[in-house]
């Protein structure tokens, strides 16, 4: 049977919305009844939507990659960084143009600078966000639940290394603090999903031809290499791998194939492995699992949503989707899923309509639905 689940990051309410925000502008920490209730209403949502592997929506985290700020040693306060260059972008100036307009007017995100020795100050925060999924489950208790984490990889693209001043002694130094958080969500029962971005988005940063795809494949290399050190004591099953090209609707034409990747990226301590598979410039590469052959132990979660427009998709098309999918590689193997959160800054000012976002889960569960009900016919 074909389950169904989401990347992470889900609509929040609005006074949580106003809460992050103003903590973003220098204010107080959330109030641990106001995320509660927050998660507790989102996994109420998930469930009544029909997800089969719920979360806590990301409720207290302004991002999926900043909120380390509050639980990593060594990072500064910074202030909103410039956007990573990006090709793809740069080739319809108008339109980018237009684009850093609206962020600008935008609430402000902190970007935090590593200036001192990373360590895991103390396991508070996780201890909240585990507690708080943790009760919002006991009125749920038939549901699989996960919590998502960054990896050393993203940590090291977006937040600048001012101390180590090298790339490998950074990414270690991350892994091994990261490693408390990855440890605590897996002892609490919990699946941990990595988010790693870094493994696709990359590619920018390097030339367009061959020689650039070879640096490009050593940085993903070194980046999969500090995520496993971080998950040695983790069982492989109990963990999920995200990566996708850039969570924003764009051109996206530089994005780098799937396949000059996938080979490294279930090198990953993961069993599952998290991709987009809906959007315009990769809905396309379900066929790439005819070609190869997914080892053994490794299982797929394609996104057959996408999380960066306003169309609530078919679900006869959802239902497409995931047959491609489920012919290449077997049902038992495929998670049916979005291509990435739904609200993945909680500030941003061009995330999904809260009311779109949960009518597109509802369409993820129908096409699963109809997939299982002609599987049991």
């Amino acid at each position: 049977m074909i389950r169904t689940s989401h990347v992470g990051s889900l609509p929040r309410p609005p006074d949580l919305l106003a809460a992050i925000a103003e903590r973003e502008r220098g204010g107080p920490e959330l109030d641990p009844d106001t995320v509660r209730a927050a998660v507790a209403e989102s996994v109420r949502r998930q469930v009544e939507v029909g997800l089969d592997i719920v979360n806590d929506g990301e409720s207290a985290k302004v991002s999926y990659v900043t909120y380390v700020r509050n639980r990593l040693t060594g990072f500064a306060p910074g202030s909103r960084s410039p956007e990573k260059p990006d090709p793809a972008v740069a080739d319809f100036p108008e339109w980018a143009a237009a684009r850093r307009a609206r962020r600008a007017a935008a609430a402000p995100v902190q970007i935090p600078v590593c200036r001192d020795e990373i360590h895991y100050s103390d396991t508070a925060a996780v201890d909240a966000d585990i507690a708080a999924l943790h009760a919002a489950l006991a009125e749920h208790p038939d549901r699989e639940a996960f919590l998502t984490a960054a990896s050393p990889g993203v940590i090291a693209l977006f937040l600048a290394d001012e101390h180590y001043r090298d790339r490998e002694a950074y990414l270690d130094a991350l892994a091994e603090a990261m490693k408390v958080e990855y440890d605590a969500v897996y002892a609490a029962g919990l699946l941990l999903q990595l988010d790693c971005p870094d493994l696709a988005v990359t590619r920018a940063a390097f030339a367009p031809d061959e020689n650039g795809l070879r640096e490009y494949r050593w940085l993903v290399t070194q980046n999969v290499a500090a995520l496993n050190q971080a998950l040695r004591d983790i069982p492989p099953e109990r963990v999920r791998l995200h990566m996708c090209w850039g969570n924003y609707e764009g051109p996206h034409h530089r994005d780098v194939a799937l396949r000059d990747v996938l080979d490294i990226v279930l090198g990953a301590r993961a069993q599952t492995v998290s991709f987009e598979g809906a959007n315009p410039r990769h809905g396309h590469e379900w066929a790439l699992f005819e070609e190869i052959t997914l080892p053994a132990d490794k299982a797929i979660m394609p996104g057959v949503i996408d999380s960066t427009t306003h169309y609530v998709e078919h679900p006869d098309l959802v239902a497409q989707r995931i047959e491609r999918y489920a012919a290449a590689v077997g049902e038992q193997r495929v998670v049916a899923a979005t291509d990435c959160g739904m609200a993945t800054f909680a500030t941003a000012d061009d995330a999904l309509d809260a009311r779109v976002a949960w009518a597109k889960l509802g369409s993820l569960v129908e096409g699963a639905a109809l997939v299982n009900g002609r599987r049991t016919a």
